[in-house]
């Protein structure tokens, strides 16, 4: 019997050092406030704040005599020292268009745990989970560029409106993977 486990760590910030660095894990029960942005704000952008998250997953993999068993442990995470804000232009309304990036990281965290929990898994159950990974990996930036886009980075309020109703209509369609 051979097993495996093996811990693959992705954010939208790939970088060494966030694997140091301190998360917020997603929860109905938590929204950011402005105190979870901890790096320094950007100067010369047009926007008020950057949320910086992403999925981590981590599985155990077993072939037992051609017996298949993953098991997955799937983590939407806010990134505090990667987060920031402009201080001056700090606001509720653009808290939540923030929280919405939260947010939109969090559905792709439950499609990845769908995907997995409806996949029949080959002797290849290594790379066909992390196709999986990188696959969801790039809706969820397809996503969170397509929110800031036709919401010109919360600017355009009736824009955001929708794009947060669409959000809390995803998260409750993939509430059976939270």
């Amino acid at each position: 019997m051979k097993f495996l486990s093996i811990l693959i760590f992705v954010t939208s910030l790939i970088s060494p050092s966030i694997i140091e660095e301190e998360k917020i894990i997603w929860s109905e029960d938590y929204r950011l406030t402005w105190s979870d942005f901890k790096a320094p704000h950007r100067q010369g952008v047009s926007y008020v704040a950057s949320t910086s998250s992403g999925i981590s997953f981590s599985y155990f993999f077993a072939d037992n005599n051609g017996e298949i068993e993953i098991k997955a442990t799937i983590h939407c995470n806010f990134y505090p020292e990667s987060s920031w804000v402009n201080p001056e232009e700090a606001s509720d309304y653009i808290l939540a268009h923030e929280q919405a990036h939260f947010d939109i990281s969090e559905i792709h965290a439950r499609i990845l745990r769908k995907k997995i929990s409806e996949t029949t898994f080959s002797k290849n159950g290594k790379k066909e989970i992390t196709d999986l990974y990188y696959g969801v990996e790039k809706e969820r930036g397809i996503m969170q560029k397509l929110f800031d886009k036709e919401s010109d980075h919360s600017k355009i309020k009736e824009k955001e409106l929708e794009w947060e109703a669409y959000i809390k209509k995803q998260l409750l369609e993939y509430d059976d993977w939270k």
